[in-house]
């Protein structure tokens, strides 16, 4: 069936030509693919069929986006093998990859990278999926494509595309949910004529403080909305411009998992608790695509964007009823990036490119003195802030027969200064300048179509962020932070041995992994204070391991009849106190079934059960991770399709209105952020 038509530009990337197609005998060809094929453009960088891969990765399509009915990123990849969620919000909900979180994942939007130093909420959730059309997910080391901070993986958000077909097309949907009282809608469509396209989409949401079984959660609820836009002009048909617009605004966004005794000031200041009154992210491309023809085809891909990421963040007392602190900070990003594939032998199909990207921020903070009811004084951590990157990289895909050989290596530069931290204070020693080699190699053997083992073998590095290298100032939050301008990059090197397949009626994946990071880099509670304030401190561990095992598969076991399960295990450990590494997921696993069960009519179950996690740190933590209580969960779904290209579905989330949180959910211990109740969903979908 035709997957992903129009895929000409590299920021989704051609497909392998024809005579590379054919040598992989269930490989896309030209944009079309077996029923069986499941594409993935994040794992190559171009699309390929994911039992071709010898990578573990995660496909949700927009048909399984909208049946989950997930707000955010984050919580569409809930439950999903080797996948977790850390969260301080509804809003909140950062995505963590094998263990490593927000820090050591790179974020794509399109390919493009999403920049920002983020100490509240989850930069994953400035990006629309409402609108989105794919959400993929690459676990393990992916520095070669994707360079600095893709240790743990990357995740791609893919919108929609203008397209060049006949007459318009529109895509809407409509939902709601009963625990928030939450009301969201997006429409996607698309023109074309001659050599013109147009692709324009909207979304909006608005969504309430949220139910658990114990009542409301307070400060949940937040509005959101979004347009998006894509205008492509084919100047032949082997050349296209394109220009993209996204644009996606939040307002009254708190993170209740923030909300903690004031450290110095408890009796007068009460609970501090961070919010966000604005945030918004901007982005807009210019690009160029040309796809080559003849015996050894290149495909070629330039682009130009800017980002900005701006927010207003605030530390809020409920005591006093007012902010003792005020951030405002905007994180603009210019990048450029030129890609290419080229057939340079029926059995090489080699990729090569470099990616620059030069991030600034100088935040404005300003923060009450000690007296109740002083003014805010300014107090900024740093001033003029920057960080670029630039990268080059080779990458070569390789057929043997029924061996597919994956290697790639990659050599990067990422250099940080600032003008001043610590209020001004230091201007001396910010500049640091560090360059790393990553590589990939991965071999994936087709001995049947159920029998394709795999192993790959990659490393990655990631170079500090902002906060981390000139965070020096307090924060809102009670702590005072003191960052480290010449923290060096932590490097990660990963193991992994796997096995995929699929037939008609089966499919599968499982693996087991090892990844080693030197030089970690972390927050530190150092337990001194200045200024009445604890210290958290950036500093490099020595070392530590994360180790695991993840499984998935989907089972036809009668005409239209599907099982499905999926199982994740990881274990972390910090080498330098000899203790479990801190926050690291419980294991869990999901069952789920799906069929049809009338004319016109699918039905759903998903069944999760997440084990105790008591394996904690406390060392390193000093008390502030604790251990959680495993729980249960069942959703329950029915899907109508009443008419031609038109649904409805009814869902009941948390059936039995299960009181919970996850292990990594912030929030001081016993306070931790609980997770909605029992939920009744309506979701509509129409197509014209």
């Amino acid at each position: 069936m035709p997957i992903m038509t129009e895929r000409f530009d590299m920021t989704r990337r051609t497909t392998p030509p024809l005579a590379f197609a054919l040598l992989f005998a269930h490989s896309a060809v030209h944009g079309e693919a077996t029923p069986l094929a499941t594409i993935t453009v994040t794992a190559k960088g171009y699309a390929a069929e994911e039992l071709e891969t010898p990578v573990a990765t995660t496909v949700l399509d927009r048909a399984e986006l909208l049946r989950k009915n997930a707000q955010n990123v984050g919580e569409a990849l809930r439950g999903e093998p080797g996948l977790a969620v850390a969260s301080d919000g509804a809003q909140g909900q950062n995505p963590v990859i094998r263990g490593l979180r927000r820090e050591s994942v790179v974020l794509l939007v399109d390919g493009m990278r999403l920049n920002s130093a983020q100490p509240q909420g989850a930069i994953a959730s400035f990006m629309t999926l409402g609108l989105a059309e794919r959400l993929e997910v690459v676990k393990g080391p992916a520095s070669v494509l994707y360079g600095t901070g893709a240790l743990g993986g990357a995740i791609n958000v893919l919108l929609p595309q203008a397209k060049f077909e006949p007459g318009a097309g529109l895509d809407a949907t409509a939902s709601y949910d009963s625990a928030s009282s939450g009301v969201r809608g997006a429409g996607i469509a698309n023109f074309s004529r001659g050599d013109h396209a147009l692709m324009a989409g909207a979304s909006a949401a608005r969504l309430g403080d949220y139910r658990a079984p114990a009542g409301k959660v307070d400060l949940t609820g937040y509005d959101s909305d979004a347009l998006i836009g894509q205008y492509r002009f084919r100047i032949d048909a082997a050349q296209q411009l394109r220009v993209s617009l996204q644009r996606q605004t939040d307002k009254d966004v708190w993170y209740p998992g923030s909300k903690r005794p004031h450290p110095a000031q408890p009796l007068v200041v009460g609970n501090t608790i961070v919010r966000s009154p604005e945030q918004e992210r901007t982005l807009a491309e210019l690009g160029y695509g040309r796809k080559g023809s003849g015996a050894a085809p290149l495909n070629l891909d330039v682009r130009v964007w800017r980002q900005e990421v701006e927010r207003n963040i605030w530390s809020y007392s409920d005591l006093q009823r007012a902010d003792k602190a005020r951030t405002k900070v905007e994180f603009a990003t210019d990048g450029i990036d030129a890609r290419a594939d080229w057939l340079a032998h029926p059995r090489h199909l080699l990729s090569f490119g470099v990616n620059a990207w030069h991030m600034e921020a100088s935040p404005e903070r300003h923060l009450a003195n000690p007296p109740p009811g002083s003014p805010l004084v300014r107090n900024v951590p740093f001033t003029n802030g920057r960080i670029s990157a630039l990268g080059y990289y080779l990458q070569d895909d390789m057929r043997f027969g029924k061996l597919n050989v994956l290697a790639g290596l990659r050599h990067d530069t990422v250099k940080g200064n600032a003008d001043s931290i610590n209020n001004g204070a230091v201007t001396a020693g910010l500049e640091r300048e560090d360059s790393a080699t990553s590589g990939s190699l991965g071999l994936i053997y087709a001995a049947a179509p159920l029998l394709r083992p795999f192993v790959n073998l990659s490393r990655g590095f990631r170079a500090g962020e902002m906060r981390e290298r000139f965070e020096a100032s307090p924060r809102g939050d009670g702590y005072h932070y003191l960052g480290n301008p010449q923290i060096r990059p932590e490097t990660a090197t990963q193991f992994e041995l796997g096995i995929k397949g699929a037939n008609a009626d089966f499919n599968y994946s499982a693996s087991v992994y090892r990844n080693r990071i030197s030089d970690y880099i972390t927050g530190r509670p150092t337990g001194a204070t200045i200024g009445g304030l604890p210290v958290k401190q950036t500093v490099n561990l020595g070392e530590v391991t994360i180790s695991g095992a993840e499984a998935s598969a989907r089972w036809q076991f009668s005409r239209d009849q599907w099982l499905s399960a999926g199982y994740s295990r990881l274990r972390g450990e910090n080498k330098d106190l000899n203790e479990p590494l801190f926050q690291m997921p419980a294991d869990e696993l999901s069952l789920g079934w799906e069929g049809k069960v009338g004319a016109g009519w699918t039905a759903d179950a998903t069944v999760r059960l997440v084990r105790r996690q008591d394996r904690v740190a406390t060392a390193f933590a000093r008390g502030t991770e604790n251990a959680t209580s495993g729980f249960g969960t069942l959703d329950l779904g029915a899907t109508w399709a009443y008419a031609r290209n038109q649904s409805l579905r009814l869902a009941l989330k948390n059936v039995g209105d299960k009181a919970y949180h996850e292990h990594l959910a912030e929030g001081v211990s016993g306070q931790e952020i609980k997770a909605p109740g029992r939920s009744l969903q309506l979701v509509w979908r129409g197509r014209f």
